[in-house]
């Protein structure tokens, strides 16, 4: 088999010559296809893996021409009624944000995704949809030729919706957005996406996210299962200025984060002074051991074995500091 594999991939090498590090990913998925067609698995198995591929390759696809574009993914309430203060709200949030050369990527649906998608317009907008059979078709402000991506899973969907983004706007909503917001913290709180900013929004008067974060501090951080310091993840927002304030804030001197040889490296925007490194050491002593913090340039680079990414997410903020 493995002979069979290896001149597969030599073959795709000749037809269409790739890179080493493609070809490596090209056999690895080879590979898998191999080893499922000489399994036992069974065929609704096989067709899960099928179908999970081909919505993750659709998506990579749909996102492809993109790629350079900032990415707003905006989620709530498919149940939310064009009359709502809400609806409006998350309409005007992608509009201003198309006006600053930002994409908005949502679940294509009814509500705060069809409010989304009708603020930032059919070039702005770039939509993943789930086959419900009692919701939902996508919504007409959505280029179901060239912008639109059906799934079946909502694992799928959740890779395709967060992936891509730099930010993350939630607007109150049931078990779906939920599902999303847990999803998106989790990623951020163990750095398997880029550290982002979230921002929880809703009306001027409204109190969703005071009351789900009432729930978080005294039962789930309380008892101890969730660090006290891991709400600096989101920000509660009640307007528009100040939900966009906290996206050009993050982004006014972070640019990049990577891990590499046991060291975190921060892309800024502008070089420190080691006047505002040793103010950073102090603020989060955590990366202060070894080396500590340590500045070439615009990067910062400090010690990390990958486990504190709330602290990480303290160490942007401290930096972001620095301007204005």
């Amino acid at each position: 088999m493995k002979a069979y594999v290896e001149d597969f991939v030599r073959s795709l090498n000749t037809e269409s010559p790739q890179s080493e590090l493609r070809l490596h990913q090209l056999r690895s998925l080879v590979e898998i296809i191999a080893e499922l067609a000489v399994s036992r698995v069974d065929r609704d198995e096989l067709g899960i893996a099928a179908n999970a591929l081909a919505e993750l390759s659709g998506a990579a696809r749909l996102f492809s021409p993109w790629r350079e574009h900032p990415k707003l993914t905006v989620f709530g309430s498919a149940r939310m009624k064009p009359d709502s203060p809400l609806y409006d709200m998350a309409r005007d949030l992608s509009e201003r944000m198309a006006n600053r050369g930002w994409m908005t990527v949502s679940g294509a649906g009814p509500g705060i995704m069809e409010a989304a998608a009708k603020g930032a317009g059919r070039e702005h907008t770039l939509g993943v949809n789930v086959d419900l059979p009692f919701e939902q078709s996508a919504n007409p402000y959505v280029d179901a030729e060239t912008r639109l991506i059906e799934m079946r899973y909502f694992f799928t969907r959740k890779v395709a919706l967060t992936k891509e983004s730099l930010a993350f706007a939630f607007f109150p909503g049931g078990l779906g957005t939920m599902d999303e917001a847990f999803e998106v913290l989790t990623l951020l709180h163990t750095g398997k996406t880029t550290p982002s900013p979230v921002i929880l929004i809703d009306t001027e008067h409204g109190h969703f996210w005071e009351k789900w974060l009432e729930f978080m501090m005294d039962s789930v951080i309380a008892d101890g299962y969730l660090d006290e310091q891991s709400p600096c993840l989101f920000q509660i927002c009640h307007t528009l200025e100040d939900a966009i304030a906290v996206i050009d804030r993050y982004y006014s001197n972070f640019v990049s984060f990577r891990v590499t040889n046991s060291h975190a490296q921060v892309e800024l925007r502008h070089p420190p002074t080691p006047e505002q490194v040793a103010t950073l050491a102090r603020a989060v002593p955590t990366f202060a051991y070894g080396d500590g913090y340590r500045c070439d340039g615009t990067t910062v680079s400090f010690p990390f074995d990958g486990r504190n990414y709330v602290s990480v997410r303290r160490v942007i903020d401290e930096m972001n500091l620095w301007v204005g």
